[in-house]
């Protein structure tokens, strides 16, 4: 018998983290930016100079064929942020550059934004140079930027926080066999009054989830074994989990706006073109496409108040 005054559906009504309702929200993918100049960064190692001697000295005669692999890796991982990019803006304009050509390219193509790739291999691996230059640049640079996993540990790191593997070792202590964060993966949101979650707080908006407009949540697809240490002087957190506290931050001091994400939101089109139903990209991947989106934004109208 049913409780007076609850209907049949409110008392079956099952909990979060889906209400476990039989259908997610369709929607059509509008291009909703008319247009956007984005520099894109391969931050994975592409040939021998990009290496450190201690590199050298533990891949030995694997080392090429370890670049061909982080080659291979970097032409999936930059392919997946430029269908972001051409798939959320009408007239898109974007170069890719290198991790080693970054401040020349971004003083010449004048971008209103730039966007960095994850990582393949430990820092410690990298020539030191690339990563002096890196910190000169990004600890100035007055471009928005977004970065992405590695490129989160990237900034992290030139912004003096440490990193360590999941389970809190020095990455040189446990190179293998690694504790992962893998697939996709919720996060909870810290601070929802910052603009990149723009509509989380009006619950009857469309654009996100209810998870997310619920409780907070974001669902997003994870592939690291490494973490930043806190979180960098300047910077605020905006999304935690367990294993890895820092999952997204923010920089807006010194005329900066710096977006961080552990997790790879540039995924979201991949799925859509992958996907055996089109209906079941909503509630895969479609978290990191609005967070992109909202970046990208963002950044036009940085750029254009200066």
């Amino acid at each position: 018998m049913l409780d007076a005054g609850k209907t049949r559906t409110e008392v079956n009504k099952l909990p979060f983290p889906f209400n476990n309702r039989p259908f997610c929200h369709y929607e059509p993918i509008e291009q909703k930016i008319d247009y956007a100049k984005v520099l894109i960064v391969n931050n994975l190692l592409r040939y021998q100079e990009d290496m450190s001697e201690l590199a050298r000295k533990e891949w030995g005669e694997n080392a090429e064929s370890k670049l061909t692999f982080e080659r291979n890796i970097s032409s999936m991982a930059l392919n997946n942020i430029a269908q972001n990019i051409k798939r959320l803006v009408k007239q898109p304009k974007t170069l890719t550059v290198h991790l080693s050509e970054l401040a020349e390219a971004a003083r010449d193509f004048n971008p209103d934004a730039i966007v960095l790739s994850g990582t393949l291999s430990d820092f410690d691996y990298y020539n030191p140079q690339l990563l002096e230059h890196f910190k000169e640049f990004i600890t100035k640079t007055e471009i928005p930027v977004l970065g992405i996993c590695g490129g989160h540990q990237l900034i992290g790191v030139a912004f003096g926080n440490k990193l360590s593997t999941l389970d809190n070792l020095d990455p040189w202590q446990k190179r293998g066999n690694r504790i992962v964060e893998y697939q996709y993966r919720f996060i909870k949101i810290v601070d929802q009054s910052d603009p990149i979650f723009a509509g989380v707080k009006d619950k009857e908006s469309g654009i996100w989830q209810d998870y997310t407009k619920e409780a907070d949540i974001l669902r997003v697809w994870q592939n690291h074994g490494l973490k930043v240490h806190g979180v960098p002087h300047g910077f605020k957190l905006l999304a935690t989990a367990y294993l890895c506290k820092n999952q997204m931050m923010v920089k807006r001091t010194d005329n900066q706006l710096i977006y961080t994400v552990q997790f790879h939101l540039e995924k979201s089109f991949e799925d859509w073109s992958k996907n055996p139903t089109r209906w079941e990209h909503p509630n895969e991947s479609r978290d990191g496409r609005i967070l992109f989106e909202n970046f990208l934004k963002l950044a036009l109208e940085k750029r254009h108040s200066n």
